[in-house]
């Protein structure tokens, strides 16, 4: 039997070149649009958080900083209200008396660096004062129509803001009433202005504003916002301020912010017409009903979001219609060849006369099981591929879990030190503030080796286990929570530690497991009042075992089964990876930590690790 002739298979010609061309064109356009918008909502939003987050960490800074210079200036009414040579100027203003007073008051104004401090005697007149021999000097002024003095002889004491009477300087009065066997004498005021903050407020590189409970600008880093409005107040209110001349004529506008809901807020500053857009951020002034804001400028975070969208959507577009046009290219070639292939194949076609149908189906079987496998292996590399990939993205998680965890703890030491380092410096010690700043200089590297280990994606960075000094590392860890051991009034006990006494570790990460683990119970203990933390070392055959014990409420059953579980945690606010944390270190080290209650109350943890000798003259050290 004898078939017809083959006839060559139809090609598509230049028109279906051209079609191809024109939809690789308008497919590329779409995919570069889309991942230009993509990339400009994402960077965009990383640029945001970074902004927000360092905003908020000046906020906080500048509030911690106003915080100090009001508590430092607290005390000083209190305790001038308590001088006797006060006492005795109030019972009797001899001239000369009155006269020593004024020129100590003078001394203790210069020395506490704030505006005036003067004596009202109980009609509200002053009759002392540190501006005595200045032209505007408050002495023979009456001042009992003053809120702050009505306050004060009400209630004792008073701090209240207000536009200056005679200087009209705004400031912060602080008032103290003066009695003798329940008669009131008179009242002490310090004037605290703060020109100094708001001159550093200026340098900074974000507006910053100080508002009251009724969101009523006090301090500004840009002079027109003074006495400006968060928001329009109320009629009532309005006329209530005005009446008060608490500030003045001051207009009480609001502040020129433009706060529109799901949008970027825009900020108007003076001088200029075009709107700013900014993130508005606030934080409690503490022992106040102050809030400072700060207003951080959103414009670079967006425009870079803009321009790297579209270099990612310019990237795009040429990577796709280079690849595009490769692509169409070489299937034109080939379908010319193909054309060429196809008249030679229904020559040859043409010459076989049948074709069995088992060697047909035998093809066809053939070619699906080629397809069957080649489609399981393409699903065996993409499982491989997504397996591989849930697992870096896993790490790189947990990097930056433990991460977060452990850098507050040395941020929160920094803060302290530099904190002390401002006591001394305002004492005149600048040895010990020295030695502050030296302390805070090497918690800074600290923190630069906690976060250097996320330069390599995914992977823990490597770890030098040495012998290193046990005592060294336990006196790292009491320094960093010095502050917080006498705040809570807990005694440590630590039983006496051989100074050759080394252990097999990385210095730097048995410091962390140690903060960890005395953190840990600082934070069991706390409120408790009588709080105790026991260490003891035991040396053995090649191991050194560290017990770490507090006088706590011990640990849940349910919690001291899982532990070392991530996510596992007694704290209202934590984060359940601190003891991951610190186990995994102590793992990395060959060593064990393991948790328990006491029988006597308390929790107890456990740390065995491998004894260290010190280096040898030929630089060797090994486990002992």
């Amino acid at each position: 039997m004898e078939e017809n002739p083959a006839k060559a298979p139809p090609v598509p010609g230049a028109g279906g070149y051209r079609r191809r061309l024109w939809l690789l064109v308008a497919v590329s356009l779409a995919a570069s649009v889309l991942a230009g918008r993509g990339i400009e909502v994402f960077v965009a939003g990383q640029q945001m958080a970074t902004l927000t987050a360092q905003a908020g960490e000046t906020a906080t800074l500048t509030a911690s900083v106003l915080q100090a210079e009001l508590e430092k200036q607290r005390a000083l009414p209190l305790v001038l209200a308590q001088d006797p040579d006060v006492m005795a100027a109030l019972r009797a203003p001899l001239p000369a008396r009155l006269e020593a007073l004024d020129r100590r008051l003078q001394q203790l104004a210069g020395a506490a660096r704030v505006s005036v401090i003067y004596l009202l005697n109980a009609e509200g007149t002053a009759i002392a004062s540190s501006n005595w021999q200045q032209p505007d000097s408050f002495v023979g002024t009456n001042y009992g129509f003053r809120p702050y003095f009505r306050q004060a002889v009400r209630d004792g004491a008073v701090e209240h803001f207000a536009l200056g009477f005679v200087s009209g300087q705004p400031g912060l009065y602080f008032g103290r009433r003066i009695e003798s066997a329940g008669r009131p004498l008179g009242v002490l005021v310090v004037k605290m202005t703060f020109d100094g903050l708001e001159a550093d407020w200026r340098r900074l590189s974000m507006p910053v504003v100080v508002a009251d409970s009724r969101g009523i600008v006090l301090m500004t880093s840009v002079a027109d916002w003074r006495f400006a409005t968060r928001t329009p107040l109320t009629e009532d209110d309005r006329r209530a301020v005005v009446a008060s001349r608490q500030f003045g004529d001051a207009a009480l506008r609001p502040l020129p912010v433009d706060r529109r809901p799901g949008e970027e807020a825009l900020l108007r500053l003076p001088g200029t017409d075009a709107a700013l857009p900014v993130a508005e951020i606030a934080v409690p002034v503490g022992s106040t009903d102050w809030s400072l804001l700060v207003f951080a400028s959103t414009a670079e975070a967006t425009g870079l979001g803009r321009l790297t969208g579209a270099l990612g959507a310019l990237a795009v577009l040429v990577v796709m219609l280079g690849a595009g046009s490769l692509a169409l290219w070489r299937a034109e070639q080939r379908r010319r060849r193909a054309a060429d292939e196809a008249a030679t194949r229904a020559e040859l076609e043409a010459r076989v006369a049948e074709r069995t149908g088992e060697l047909r189906a035998a093809n066809e079987r053939l070619r699906a099981e080629m397809d069957a496998r080649r489609r399981a292996a393409t699903a065996r590399q993409q499982l491989q591929d997504e397996l591989l990939q849930a697992n870096r993205l896993a790490t790189l998680g947990q990097i930056a879990a433990g991460v977060a965890h452990e850098i507050n703890q040395p941020v929160a030491a920094i803060r302290t030190f530099a904190d002390n380092a401002m006591g001394h410096l305002d004492r005149g010690d600048a040895a010990a503030a020295r030695r502050s700043v030296a302390s805070v200089a090497k918690l800074t590297e600290r923190i630069g080796a906690i976060t250097g280990e996320l330069r390599t994606f995914g992977r823990k960075a490597p770890v030098q286990i040495v012998p290193v000094s046990l005592a060294e590392v336990l006196d790292g860890a009491l320094l960093l929570l010095g502050h917080r051991l006498r705040t809570q009034h807990v005694e440590v006990k630590t039983a006496e530690i051989a100074p050759g006494l080394r252990v097999m570790a990385d210095q730097l990460r048995l410091e962390q497991v140690f903060v960890n683990l005395m953190q840990n119970a600082l934070d069991a203990m706390a409120g408790q009042g009588n709080g105790t933390i026991e260490i003891r070392v035991a040396e053995s055959a090649g191991q050194v075992t560290v017990t770490i014990r507090d006088n706590g409420p011990g640990l849940p059953p349910a919690i001291l089964e899982a532990v070392f579980t991530p996510f596992s945690t007694t704290k209202p606010k934590g984060l359940g990876l601190g003891l991951v944390i610190a186990h995994d270190i102590v793992a990395e080290f060959g060593g064990r930590l393991s948790a328990g209650n006491d029988k006597a109350g308390g929790a107890v943890m456990t740390m065995i690790l491998s004894r260290g000798v010190a280096a040898a003259p030929g630089g060797l050290a090994a486990a002992g």
